[in-house]
């Protein structure tokens, strides 16, 4: 494990918020699940090796951005599906994934577990940004429908009426659903954010990714305690049998620049985009922590960089086909 630097920042009366390390930019390079891992098919290989050119321009495009004479600070992670697929064990994949990068000299920095985003060291993260969520008013107005804390959906406007009409009474007339933002024609979407089966949760994926792009922003916290925080790999070390086990997040390369970032960056196989407009659907409902907001907004401006307000004005994407 590493050594890790505390510092702390005064937020509200009785109560202090940890500060993390920044780079400028955090770039995914994938999100990889099971069939990533057949022995033989070169899954991992072939994604690396398509993602190795965007990678270089996200870093390009990072120092175009930044004032003169401000070095780059640009971390890489890649997030692995534990959670809904069983995946080979921790030692076999970083194997793999070893093997991988140098094949294609992608330098991976830090590698997650995509269940650390649903519980990490104890702590239930995909409850606490559940529990943060602001849903738009215009999506409370629909007759007999549930709130996203009932329902487990959350939607970016307000949906057609159901409501349920007494006998005798005329029925309520179909109207279409309405983005909130919409400048002309709507793009509505219906985001589920979990399932329930004997009372337990199944978190959705776009509820999970939302989950890893705060943790990547920094600006997830607990009481004001920083969570998923990553520990280093040793490679002398002996790993855990399974993932559960397993650090939220590890930091592969000893040299890496801080996982924490102001903008984030993620290079997806292009089938992920729905559930990446999911994820921009829940983090514009999000309300995250404004003296945290403003912590971030200092540092950026000390650094000259102008960061944008919106959350999800913070998060790019470049989408690669197979």
């Amino acid at each position: 494990m590493m050594g890790v630097e505390v510092t702390f920042a005064e937020a509200t009366a009785g109560r202090r918020t940890e500060s993390v390390p920044l780079s400028h930019l955090s770039v995914e390079v994938g999100h990889l699940y099971a069939e990533g891992f057949v022995p033989g098919d070169g899954e991992m290989l072939r994604h690396l090796a398509r993602s190795e050119p965007w990678l270089r321009a996200a870093g390009e495009s990072c120092r175009r951005r930044l004032p003169p004479r401000v070095r780059p600070r640009v971390s890489t992670c890649i997030l692995v599906d534990d959670y809904a697929n069983e995946i080979p064990p921790p030692d076999e994949v970083i194997k793999q994934l070893h093997v991988a990068c140098e094949q294609t000299g992608v330098v991976i920095d830090y590698l997650a577990r995509e269940s650390a985003c649903a519980e990490a060291d104890g702590v239930r993260l995909a409850r606490l940004v559940a529990d943060r969520l602001v849903p738009d008013p215009a999506s409370r107005v629909t007759g007999a429908g549930s709130f996203t804390t009932e329902s487990g959906w959350l939607c970016n406007g307000r949906r057609s009426p159901d409501e349920i009409r007494p006998a005798m009474r005329p029925p309520v007339p179909w109207a279409p659903p309405v983005e909130s933002t919409a400048p002309w024609h709507s793009i509505f979407v219906d985001v589920e954010l979990w399932s329930q089966d004997a009372g337990v949760p199944t978190w959705s994926c776009a509820l999970l990714a939302s989950v890893w792009q705060l943790v990547r922003l920094g600006l997830l916290r607990r009481h004001g305690a920083v969570v998923a925080r990553p520990q280093r790999f040793d490679p002398a070390a002996t790993l855990p049998p399974d993932w559960t086990t397993m650090p939220p997040v590890l930091q592969l390369n000893p040299d890496a620049e801080p996982f924490t970032a102001y903008q984030t960056c993620s290079v997806l196989r292009s089938p992920l985009l729905p559930v990446e407009h999911a994820v921009r659907t829940i983090l514009s409902q999000i309300a995250v922590d404004a003296d945290l907001l403003d912590e971030l907004r200092h540092r950026s401006v000390a650094e000259g960089i102008e960061l944008p307000q919106r959350i999800v004005d913070r998060i790019a994407y470049i989408f690669v086909n197979d």
